[in-house]
């Protein structure tokens, strides 16, 4: 099976500006496209030694390029987890929000799923999907917005664009996706200072929240993106 990565950008850190995170997402994607150049030229040098049949030089470089698809493989699910964990830390998004900057266009997509099936079963209505604008993708076009859309649609749930439009709001009952008025974005800036202990009482919901949707997400989702795209042969 073929499982091309589709990126969003060179934007990776949706909140205000952490140079050294920045700098951590991308030395790990980077890495992972070191791998995989090296696996597709261990392929081709492999495909070259069977023509001129030279099958354990074939033989050799094709476990050579299966390693480094692996080392691919790893490189982008630390990448994928730390970028994830900064991008829905506490404080930074609200408990019915995910944020999927930096996510490559399949992370995303499956993510999303186990996220909607997730808050589903535990009986959240809605949800705030962060999608980004694509003004740091190639040709600025939005390329994680289409796949949201097409994960409602095959779950039959409506969808619409908020007013920032890099973001969506899914009704995950079924019914209009009507957005509720005066919804805040990120958890850190709600307003009012009458009630600490509320404010307090939502943080640790929140913070909960992502911790499960996290663990979720690194135990199940990523390690079946991953192996599957051990198998392919597709480059980023």
């Amino acid at each position: 099976m073929s499982y091309g990565l589709n990126q969003l950008g060179p934007r990776a850190i949706s909140h205000s500006s952490n140079s050294n995170a920045e700098a951590e997402y991308d030395r790990l994607r980077g890495l992972a496209r070191e791998e995989a150049n090296k696996r597709s030229r261990c392929f081709d040098e492999a495909h070259q030694a069977y023509e001129r049949g030279d099958g354990a030089t074939a033989h050799q470089k094709s476990e050579e390029g299966k390693q480094h698809g692996a080392r691919m493989a790893q490189y982008n699910k630390q990448a994928s987890e730390f970028i994830f964990r900064e991008n829905n830390a506490e404080g930074r998004v609200d408990s019915d929000t995910i944020d999927l900057h930096g996510q490559f266009v399949e992370e995303a997509e499956d993510i999303l799923e186990e996220r909607i099936k997730y808050a589903q079963a535990h009986g959240q209505t809605h949800l705030h999907v962060i999608v980004g604008k694509g003004n740091h993708s190639v040709d600025h076009v939005q390329k994680i917005k289409p796949r949201v859309e097409r994960v409602c649609q095959e779950l039959g749930l409506q969808y619409q664009a908020e007013p920032n439009a890099g973001r969506m709001y899914i009704n995950l009952q079924g019914g209009p996706a009507d957005i509720p008025p005066q919804h805040h974005s990120g958890g850190a800036h709600h307003g009012g200072g009458g009630q600490p202990q509320q404010h307090q009482q939502q943080q640790q919901q929140q913070q909960q929240t992502n911790n499960q949707i996290e663990e979720f997400v690194s135990k199940n989702i990523l390690p079946r993106i991953f192996r599957e795209l051990k198998a392919c042969c597709i480059v980023m």
